[in-house]
């Protein structure tokens, strides 16, 4: 089993890493191309690229100056306790015992517009490069043309090594588009969740990243090998709903009191 995350824009560089143990990230050499695509470019065009504001365009103008092909302990961190967005929240890395962070590392791919895949414990330097950015370069229009295959083809080996054939895909679509289906040689199971809201059940963003990281942490303390042991998730009052599911989409809902 192999399960996709999604990166986080915010980050944390202030607090010390939870654990010692670190790999490099697989696709340094595309990172680093990808840095000097975006280097020539102005405050003010990355505002304008990334819609970011002036202070946010100005420290990541600041970070691909920064950023180095060599990675080490201070100026790196492990990804999985980098990022630090709703879904990371949910996942709570910090926490984790080496065990744990041992599993993840064979079982959890993080999708990233600059690194490509991520393995939990790989170090990573700050950046902010989301998958959808319509970032020109040799490759083609986007960053969807520039990893092309690649991601597609390094999880079909991942799970090979694994004599497996199963993705629990916990990322973004955004994110999730990167990985060519075409060239995807696995059973895809998209996890679902939803509120009640309004007398409706509605996919809510906020909620729906959190429940997100609190799955794969569910996964990684189980150490969950087949779809099935998925079904028990029951964290923050959701359930899995049988008869709202199919066969590759398992949706989780809950009704939180007004």
């Amino acid at each position: 089993m192999l399960i996709l995350l999604s990166p986080a824009k915010s980050l944390d560089y202030e607090a010390a890493p939870t654990t010692d143990k670190h790999t490099l990230p697989q696709f340094v050499k595309e990172s680093a191309e990808l840095i000097e695509v975006l280097k020539p470019y102005t405050p003010a065009q990355i505002a304008s690229l990334m819609d970011l504001s002036d202070a946010l365009s100005t420290l990541n103008v600041a970070r691909y100056a920064a950023w180095r092909p060599r990675f080490t302990a201070k100026n790196s961190k492990q990804a999985v306790l980098a990022f630090n967005g709703d879904v990371y929240e949910g996942l709570d890395a910090t926490s984790l015992k080496q065990a744990d962070l041992d599993w993840a590392q064979d079982h959890v791919a993080i999708l990233s517009g600059l690194y490509g895949i991520l393995r939990p414990l790989d170090w990573i330097q700050p950046y902010r490069l989301e998958m959808g950015t319509k970032l020109p370069n040799p490759r083609g229009k986007d960053l969807y043309a520039w990893w092309g295959d690649t991601l597609a083809n390094h999880l079909n080996a991942q799970l090979t090594r694994q004599k497996d054939d199963l993705i629990i895909n916990l990322a973004s679509q955004e994110y999730f588009k990167s990985v060519k289906r075409k060239a995807l040689k696995a059973r895809v199971i998209e996890c679902v969740f939803e509120d009640w809201k309004n007398g409706d059940w509605k996919v809510i963003s906020f909620h729906a990243k959190r429940a997100r990281g609190l799955m794969a942490r569910h996964a990684i303390l189980k150490q969950a090998k087949k779809p099935a042991d998925l079904l028990n998730f029951k964290a923050e009052s959701y359930a899995y709903d049988e008869a709202a599911s199919e066969a590759d989409r398992f949706v989780f809902r809950r009704k939180l009191p007004d």
